[in-house]
């Protein structure tokens, strides 16, 4: 019988009967208190130690607006309490004598159906034996009153129950945001509501689409056919199926900003539309080419297109923020070009930096005119731009210090990139009003696309001072970043999920809210919570592991739960083809490390169990040796699995190193002893350790060699532990 990831992941039984009601995807060993919810709110006091059983018939109560959108909101709740709950519950507008139970709904506000930037988003929610009482000024508050309801039911033993509760809660910061790059590989529609619903249940209201790139433009244009026929490749969204996802959103409290990436990575624009290129003819071989091409900001054709192609989407979207792009410009597709070269000289602009701080000020006005805001990643600063502008910071914390100090409003985003395929827990370490020394600079201007720089690849302060108060009031929130060179549809939800999750709760929690001990296992309830309402990670995850191997899909499973994929990039080979100065080719999404997750569950688990148990936790020896024979004897299995399957030959190093490792661990706790068994154990570990090492930032990763496989080893710190190997 199949073991479904989800089970796989399950770690040390639940002690309290709220946390038993379904296989968890325990992240940490230890089980949180009850209730979990995540975010964490404001205020959480427990009413009464246990909970009651859910109520099969309730009452709803109305006080003061029920408008199409709370009502919609409560539809979903009663939909998704029956799915988290496993049973039937009858809803109701009038007291019956079946009823025992009353939701009781005040929102005094109507409030506009598409959410704002200013919304009021707080809400009370007293849950006692009688009712649930849910209380907000607005449409968003109450959205986010029944997404903690949710929360507080569990399955048990003995039934569903609910957990009696006060709450008072609002938001940290006002934007919070999931940045999604539908460029790189197009993500159907259904695929992107699915997404939407989970950021509902996490309380995210911003959806950043990046709609055109170098390797699609994604929207249909009744201006601009081409940009569809051509440059979309056959895969955009009609501008009928554009409105219906904004409403989508719009129902669940989810704003959608749209971004249209120019002057740069405008390979896409420029291939249905080449008049208006830097340089002429587009380069149609060179891959890297999708990344560098750009506009010609000195034509006055291309302001033209440019304000027409910007009116028309501004009218679709509604939102009043609209995102521009800006980054990585090529500096040599303008120094190159002898006209614009010219014109630079002509105009007394001084440089590349200066030109594009002209067409982004030309572009910040025409946007104004359609009454938006315009976003623009950081480089759009290198030079003077109106102060209106909101500046999404990509390179660091300097970036945000010399940001704000010029007015610009800011979204914060170089901490949360999650196609670095970093953990959960690095990813949450990381306060978004921190100002830690800024040694992503570097790193991040590793990204530049091709020969001769971007325009602003001059170096920065690398430390900043704490930012004022004034300037905190800049910061408008955040956003999680994925970008999907190496992400394809089927990925999507498990690169995304549970790690947005944690993401959501340094964005909404207050600082002294945010839990990292219990972090672990508060994700593997919330994974499980929206694995149970539609979420697919270990579904395609699943299915991936099935094609890759079918019928020796235990093997593979048993390897990837404790191996992650390397981080920084190192996994996106075009990158590092680019880097070195290769021809660059597309990349096969269909290796293990494509399937690993960048958290493992059970690692962690390890881990923890194993530094408890060096601190006198005796106990904990026979769930250790119990995990570490599992691991030890996968690799005879995984062999025989690679001689049938050539997909997994390039997992057979990292099979052979976890089984060292496992063997050393065994042997550290006087299981299967052999000679020199600590030389052996500790040269496992340098070897493991180093090869975590090799990832370890973006600028390593460009000039050091990565494991076969791209898979690193996460019980190393475990068994480190009880090898002692530094003693």
């Amino acid at each position: 019988m199949k073991l479904r990831l989800r089970q796989l992941y399950m770690i040390a039984p639940c002690v309290s009967i709220i946390l038993c009601a379904q296989p968890q995807r325990g992240f940490a060993a230890d089980t949180p208190a009850p209730p979990v919810v995540l975010p964490h709110p404001t205020t959480l006091q427990i009413t009464q130690t246990q909970p009651i059983a859910l109520p099969q018939h309730i009452q709803l109560i109305w006080h003061g607006q029920k408008t199409p959108v709370l009502t919609a909101a409560v539809a979903r709740f009663h939909t998704r309490l029956e799915m988290l709950s496993g049973t039937k519950i009858s809803f109701s507008g009038a007291a019956q004598k079946t009823h025992n139970f009353a939701l009781v709904i005040s929102c005094p506000e109507k409030g506009d159906f598409f959410p704002s930037l200013g919304m009021n988003e707080a809400y009370s929610l007293k849950v006692s034996p009688a009712r649930a009482e849910i209380s907000a000024q607005s449409a968003a508050g109450i959205l986010h009153g029944l997404t903690s309801l949710l929360q507080l039911v569990s399955q048990t033993s003995a039934g569903p129950v609910l957990q009696p509760a006060t709450m008072t809660d609002a938001p940290r910061f006002r934007w919070r945001g999931l940045m999604l790059d539908v460029s790189r590989h197009f993500m159907s529609l259904s695929t992107i509501k699915r997404q939407i619903d989970a950021m509902e249940m996490v309380k995210l209201n911003v959806l950043h689409l990046h709609l055109s790139d170098g390797q699609g433009f994604r929207v249909e244009s009744k201006l601009f056919p081409r940009l569809q026929s051509i440059s979309s490749h056959g895969q955009y969204y009609t501008q009928d199926e554009v409105r219906v996802l904004i409403h989508y959103a719009a129902e669940r409290g989810i704003r959608i900003v749209p971004e249209f990436d120019t002057p740069g990575h405008s390979f896409a624009l420029l291939e249905a539309y080449p008049l208006y290129a830097a340089q002429a003819p587009l380069n149609m071989t060179d891959r890297a080419e999708r990344n560098r091409a750009a506009l010609d900001p000195t034509k006055p054709e291309t302001y033209e297109f440019i304000s027409k192609l910007y009116g028309e989407m501004a009218t679709l979207f509604p939102d009043a923020y609209f995102h521009i792009g800006g980054d990585e410009v090529v500096a040599k597709q303008w120094t190159e070009s002898p006209a614009i070269s010219a014109y630079i000289k002509q105009h007394k602009l001084n440089g590349p930096a200066e030109l594009q701080a002209e067409f982004t000020t030309k572009a910040v006005d025409m946007l104004s005119k359609d009454h938006k805001t315009a976003i623009g990643w950081d480089e759009i600063t290198a030079a003077s731009i109106p102060q209106r502008t909101v500046v999404e910071i990509w390179r660091g914390a300097a970036h945000t210090a010399e940001a704000t100090a010029d007015g610009h409003p800011v979204i914060l985003s170089e901490r949360y990139y999650l196609d670095r395929l970093l953990p959960s827990a690095q990813h949450y370490q990381d306060d978004p009003l921190a100002s830690p020394q800024n040694t992503s600079e570097a790193e991040a201007a590793a990204r530049t696309s091709g020969p001769g720089g971007t325009i602003t690849t001059q170096s920065k302060p690398t430390d900043t001072q704490p930012l004022s108060e004034a300037q905190k009031k800049l910061v408008l929130g955040g956003e999680a970043a994925l970008w999907t060179e190496i992400v394809s549809e089927d990925m999507l939800d498990a690169r995304l999920w549970p790690r947005l999750a944690a993401i959501a709760e340094r964005f909404w929690s207050q600082p002294e809210n945010c839990q990292p001990d219990t972090l672990s296992a508060r994700l593997g309830v919330t994974q499980n919570r929206l694995e149970t309402l539609g979420i697919q990670s270990d579904e395609s995850t699943e299915k991936r592991i099935t094609q890759l191997a079918p019928g020796k899909e235990k093997s593979v499973r048993v390897l990837l739960s404790v191996t992650s994929p390397v981080r920084n990039y190192a996994h996106n080979h075009e990158f590092l083809q680019i880097r070195h100065k290769q021809t660059a080719t597309e990349q096969q999404l269909n290796t293990l490390a494509d399937i690993a997750s960048p958290d493992s569950p059970q690692a962690e688990s390890f881990n923890k169990r194993a530094a408890a148990f060096m601190d006198g936790q005796i106990e904990l020896r026979d769930s250790l040796i119990t995990d570490l024979q599992l691991w030890s004897g996968n690799n005879a299995r995984f062999i025989k699995a690679a001689a049938r399957y050539p997909a997994l030959k390039d997992g057979l190093q990292a099979s052979a190193l976890l089984h060292d490792l496992a063997m050393a661990g065994l042997a550290a706790l006087g299981d299967k002893r052999t000679l020199h068994w600590r030389n052996k154990g500790c040269a496992a570990v340098q070897t493991a350790k180093e090869q975590i090492a090799a990832s370890e930032n973006i600028k390593i990763v460009s000039k050091t060699q990565q494991p076969e496989g791209d898979l690193l080893q996460d019980i190393t710190p475990g068994v480190e532990s009880l090898m002692r190997c530094s003693e």
